[in-house]
């Protein structure tokens, strides 16, 4: 064998060599330096890469972007509304909805036939209220069906106006909504825990609860109270359905169930025939009926909703309520991780429940985070605002303002961005 060239030799060999060796140690010592960059939050969202909402804001004009999540909008759903396509849309001819009557011999003379069929066909398909032997009054939103449950259960003869009470933390609109008109019929009587008047009264029970997230019942329980049941959000991506619900009025909204918050419509579910008359003249006193359009778009998502439930583990994929609890849960998780990495918060833990729905037991997922600031904050809003996040403090809930609530509804890019500012939180 002939010998190897001058250039090849030993000592050349040690100094490559060497080198090689300086280049591996630089480059570990760079990886990690990196590592430890990146925020706690993106390094938990990297760990669950196959989450397929998973998105990281890192780009440097999010730094300063205000993200206003001090409402429920329910931006996350339009990913999963896009997939559908065509599924949802719909073309109704000019000569259409022309009417003021959309069915004269019914209750409700604006409410469409398409509309309320998927509104029963919904309930039976996911389980979560009974609609045999129940009167539909659609209503534009489910804020609309209040009041016109308010007017048709005070009584107008009556000396003075009929208090309405709620348990605290209650939905921040309910006294606001019942003392914008002025009605001598009805007014706010605060909450439901501390009402001590005797007397006729109207206790509005929200289940889950809108800010807390919990199922909840009427707190009074005396004779002569009356009761509203508002279940925006008893659908199954939010809590375990247990049973049917079973009210005297029962209320609903297409913007928590399926994401739809510009269609405004929401319907009423009610056993008496006369509060059911009453609640649709207070809706023609105040709007004349209801758009039969935003009902005709209403009706088809539904459709779709229940159809997706029924074609679910088909090459058609996830069903509605499967895709948005998936996301709902993911979502709690990164909450969670976050407000656990900085401490200044704490948030209720759920029990677990059969879901009827699911045939399995779930979680219980609010659409919002209700959180108490820790330590010696006493304005939570207020810290959260430092961080350009926009919130809804406890005084609107009638509660103290080291509770704030926060929506957990809004798109990826915004949700993301609040769970990095959360860990990235120091006192």
């Amino acid at each position: 064998m002939s010998k190897l060239p001058n250039m090849f030799s030993i000592r050349h060999v040690l100094v490559v060599s060497l080198a090689l060796n300086i280049s591996l140690i630089l480059r570990i010592v760079y990886d990690n330096k990196s590592r430890s960059e990146v925020p706690i939050t993106h390094r938990l969202r990297l760990s669950t890469s196959n989450f397929a909402n998973s998105t990281i804001t890192d780009h440097p004009e999010d730094r300063d972007r205000v993200i206003n999540l001090d409402h429920g909008d329910p931006k996350m759903y339009e990913k999963f509304w896009r997939k559908m396509g065509d599924k949802t849309t719909i073309t109704i001819p000019g000569w259409q909805s022309i009417s003021y009557f959309s069915e004269t011999t019914n209750i409700c003379w604006f409410l469409e036939p398409e509309f309320a069929k998927e509104v029963v066909r919904l309930h039976n398909v996911v389980g979560n209220a009974v609609t045999e032997g129940r009167y539909i009054v659609v209503g534009t939103g489910s804020s609309q069906l209040i009041l016109a449950a308010l007017y048709a259960l005070s009584s107008h003869d009556a000396a003075e106006p009929i208090d309405v009470v709620s348990a605290a933390p209650y939905y921040s609109s309910y006294p606001l909504m019942t003392d914008f008109q002025k009605s001598g019929h009805y007014k706010w009587g605060g909450d439901a825990r501390s009402f001590d008047k005797d007397g006729p009264y109207i206790e509005l029970v929200t289940s889950p609860n809108n800010p807390e997230g919990h199922k909840t019942g009427p707190v009074l329980n005396r004779s002569n109270g009356l009761l509203i049941h508002d279940l925006a959000y008893y659908w199954p991506h939010y809590t375990p359905i247990s049973s049917p619900s079973d009210h005297d009025i029962t209320l609903f909204t297409v913007s928590k169930s399926t994401g739809h918050a510009g269609l405004r419509i929401g319907w009423a579910l009610v056993k008496d025939q006369e509060v059911a008359k009453r609640m649709t003249k207070f809706i023609e006193l105040n709007t004349i009926g209801v758009s039969k359009d935003s009902q005709l778009r209403a009706a088809k998502v539904l459709k779709v909703v229940s159809d997706s439930t029924e074609e679910e583990n088909t090459e058609e994929g996830k069903s509605f309520f499967k895709y948005s609890y998936d996301v709902m849960e993911q979502r709690w998780k990164q909450l969670r991780a976050a407000l656990e990495a900085n401490g200044l918060f704490t948030v209720a833990y759920f029990p677990t429940g059969f879901c009827t729905f699911f045939n399995k037991k779930t979680e219980n997922l609010p659409a919002f985070v209700w959180m108490k600031c820790e330590k010696d904050i006493e304005n939570c809003q207020s810290l959260l605002r430092q961080h350009k996040i926009l919130s809804r403090g406890g005084k609107h809930f009638g509660v103290s303002q080291r509770y704030v609530r926060v929506s957990l509804l809004d798109t990826n890019e915004n949700f993301n961005l609040f769970i990095d500012r959360l860990s990235a939180m120091q006192l």
